[in-house]
């Protein structure tokens, strides 16, 4: 009886967890008119999961969308796309399979560790620890609370120094489900504070500069993601009136607000939210970014998954006034990358590269006069998508590693 009750109690703890068996996701590859056509029909009558690009808005001819289909639409998927002509091939046969084998560095140890996919909770202990361990190096503070009432933590990295340094801001975990992202924040804080003082360029950088990092931006998405759904993308907030959660905090910025790739839909993965920043998470960091404008030089923002290094403008197709050193930046930093694994990078504007999307954090904080504003898509390029194995977070680290630290090490010799 003990056991069972014990079993009961497990259960309500954790509340429903969402589980995909016999889920799939497919890439499909249009060419033709017809093709998008029926990429958008069929998301009009089932419900589809975009991977890639973010809604059916984005698709057209000659890009790869990956889709997550529920099982129970699978035959009818598999009979559509039988009857067109559409070149198309399953990345992910099972995705509650590939959900379980992330965590294929053996079981998840008790304690914080930068190789695992950590929870929430023990990713606020480790901000806790980190942030006391080195105080000539490193210090925190809270720049506002989450929906649900979670603090917003910054770290700041650099050399004590009685007057106002250049600083460069990053951000990890804007959207829920790429897990690798606030991985990499992680890392970079350890290495930070590691590697200063045997590593001349670090220990250059945090001597001249100071780093914001926001280790996780959507906390109370995050945590839903372990908790319930590992597939949710956006924020968590309510609205009376709608039984639809949450915004898509990369939708929510006033640069171009809710114009292109963005949907008014509050039901939408990609819903742009009720006003700029009514998501109170895009607040909060636009609020210190402004309190700190005159300081922060570069804006950094980690997503997944792509391996694209991104640039303004995602609002428009016109070029940034800066377009060719930011493009040139860019281009040094992937190759920078690519020298450790040979990992390949795409880089060049938001909405050439990929597609159009307004409400961006990194062509608003461009457009507020941070020029070198850079948008990293990490690993992979699809075969995994948003579920990475763990075994892939330090080489994805190290290599990202050297794209940020060549960026840091321009913009440190090109302050303005």
């Amino acid at each position: 009886m003990k056991v069972l009750l014990l079993f009961g109690f497990v259960a309500v703890a954790l509340g429903d967890v969402t589980r995909f068996e016999g889920e799939q996701v497919f890439r499909l590859k249009p060419v033709l008119d017809e093709h998008v056509t029926l990429i958008k029909d069929l998301a009009q009558s089932i419900e589809v999961d975009f991977w890639k690009p973010d809604s059916a808005e984005l698709v057209t001819i000659d890009i790869d969308v990956d889709i997550h289909v529920p099982a129970m639409y699978l035959d009818m998927v598999y009979t559509t796309l039988q009857q067109s002509d559409m070149e198309h091939e399953v990345l992910i046969e099972d995705l509650q399979k590939a959900v379980d084998g992330q965590s294929d560095s053996g079981p998840s140890p008790r304690a914080h560790s930068y190789t695992k996919y950590n929870s929430w909770d023990k990713v606020q202990a480790w901000i806790n620890s980190i942030s006391s361990s080195n105080p000539s190096l490193i210090s925190k503070q809270v720049i506002g609370s989450t929906y649900e009432g979670r603090p917003m933590t910054v770290l700041k990295l650099g050399k004590k120094s009685s007057s106002a340094k250049p600083a460069i801001f990053m951000d990890c975990g804007i959207h829920a489900r790429e897990w690798i992202s606030p991985a990499f924040c992680q890392w970079f804080v350890k290495e930070a504070l590691s590697t200063y003082g045997s590593d001349s360029q670090m220990t250059s950088l945090l001597n001249q500069m100071d780093v914001f990092v926001l280790p996780v931006f959507n906390i109370d998405g995050y945590d839903y993601t372990h908790k319930s759904n590992r597939m949710w993308r956006k924020t968590r907030s309510r609205r009376s009136g709608s039984s639809c959660i949450g915004a898509d905090p990369n939708r929510n910025w006033n640069a171009g607000w809710c114009t292109l790739g963005a949907s008014s839909n509050p039901c939408s993965d990609t819903f742009c939210g009720y006003s700029p920043e009514s998501e109170i998470e895009v607040k909060n960091v636009a609020d210190f970014i402004r309190r700190n404008k005159s300081i922060i030089k570069a804006y950094i923002t980690v997503h997944s998954y792509s391996q694209l290094l991104l640039f303004p403008y995602s609002y428009t197709f016109e070029l940034a006034a800066d377009h060719s050193e930011l493009l040139k930046v860019a281009e040094g930093a992937s190759a920078a990358l690519r020298s450790l694994y040979g990992t390949k990078y795409t880089s060049g504007p938001g909405a050439a590269t990929i597609y159009p999307a307004a409400g961006g954090s990194d062509d608003w904080a461009y457009d507020l006069g941070v020029k070198y504003s850079y948008t990293f898509e990490l690993r992979d390029t699809g075969r995994y998508g948003f579920l990475l194995p763990e075994s892939q977070i330090k080489p994805t680290c190290e290599e990202t590693m050297l794209a940020v630290k060549y960026i840091a090490a321009y913009v440190q010799k090109n302050l303005y």
